[in-house]
């Protein structure tokens, strides 16, 4: 439930914390953080395809616009209010957001992040949808939500893929099959959302006061990186089915193969981050942040509770 990614990151931070490590190792673990990491976003395109979006219904779709957009606004209205860092209240918006730790390492390059906003928010990310996996089954049977409701309700509002599998397939089978069906489609939505942000960052929407006027050609080449368009043009190849085709051609699973592999780049990036973390600097922030996870979560799950009475289930 916890999972590799944040086993990668604790194992970082103890590791580089509790030793002095050489100064030759630190372009290595740059270079895992920076370069890997892009790579990984990149190869990540495979698991997501644009289908998904209208496997589900156009009723699921519009309640995963508006809690994503809801996510993202009380993040920052919050961060705001109470002094959390521009870029840290993102990341932790766009983990409740989107996919959880995937989405945070994807977007933490967008809007240069610093080491320890990732380390921060990846652990508020985790603290709460670690929590959701047991809360939620209990939960939905105390307030008797069927399994399609339950369903839309963990795929909507519980943040990392492997928690909305658990969490959906603890309430019923069919529960699962729908969190999972639209956990996907809320993946498959990543590259537009980090595009956005990017735009947003670019053109100081990061709440710095930066009123620099560049040209709109500027923006766009330094609010969409190549490894966006990366991601999203193999988004597309899976979506028609070429990296499949590719795949029998090989006598391989490519696509599963291409997981594997973007798992295993994202987990040496997240190691890098925690080498580079320090904990003296995570404390400089404070616990404000958590708090600001969990009112997002709650606002999250609440409004997805209410729009799933108001609108009915996914696929219903």
């Amino acid at each position: 439930m916890v999972g590799e990614v944040v086993v990668a990151v604790l194992l970082g931070l103890v590791i580089g914390n509790a030793i002095a490590l050489p100064e030759l190792l630190a372009p290595g673990i740059r270079f895992s953080f920076h370069s890997l990491l892009r790579a990984a976003i990149v190869v990540l395109g495979a698991q997501f395809s644009f289908a998904q979006v209208l496997a589900i219904g156009g009723k699921a779709v519009l309640m995963i616009v508006i809690l994503m957009s809801l996510a993202l606004l009380v993040a920052h209205t919050l961060g705001r209010l109470f002094g959390v860092p521009g870029r840290l209240a993102t990341l932790i918006g766009v983990g409740t957001a989107v996919c959880g730790n995937t989405a945070i390492t994807a977007t933490a390059p967008v809007i240069r992040a610093q080491d320890e906003e990732v380390s921060f928010a990846v652990a508020t990310n985790t603290l709460f949808g670690t929590a959701a996996v047991f809360l939620y089954p209990l939960l939905g049977h105390w307030i008797g939500l069927s399994s399609a409701a339950f369903g839309t309700w963990a795929g909507t509002a519980v943040n990392d893929t492997s928690q909305v599998v658990a969490t959906g397939f603890a309430y019923s089978d069919a529960a699962g099959r729908v969190a999972t069906a639209v956990k996907l489609t809320r993946n498959a939505l990543m590259g537009p959302v980090i595009v956005g942000i990017g735009l947003w960052y670019g053109r100081g929407g990061d709440g710095a006061g930066n009123a620099r006027r560049i040209s709109l050609a500027s923006r766009m080449r330094q609010s969409i990186p190549v490894f966006v368009l990366g991601f999203l043009l193999v988004a597309l190849l899976n979506t028609l089915g070429a990296i499949a085709w590719l795949g029998s051609l090989a006598h391989r699973d490519l696509p599963h193969d291409l997981q594997d592999l973007s798992r295993f780049l994202i987990l040496v990036a997240l190691a890098g981050v925690g080498l580079s973390t320090k904990l003296s600097a995570m404390r400089k922030i404070g616990a404000t942040p958590f708090l600001v996870g969990f009112a997002t979560a709650a606002t999250t799950a609440l409004a997805s509770y209410f729009l799933i009475r108001w609108l009915g289930p996914a696929g219903g």
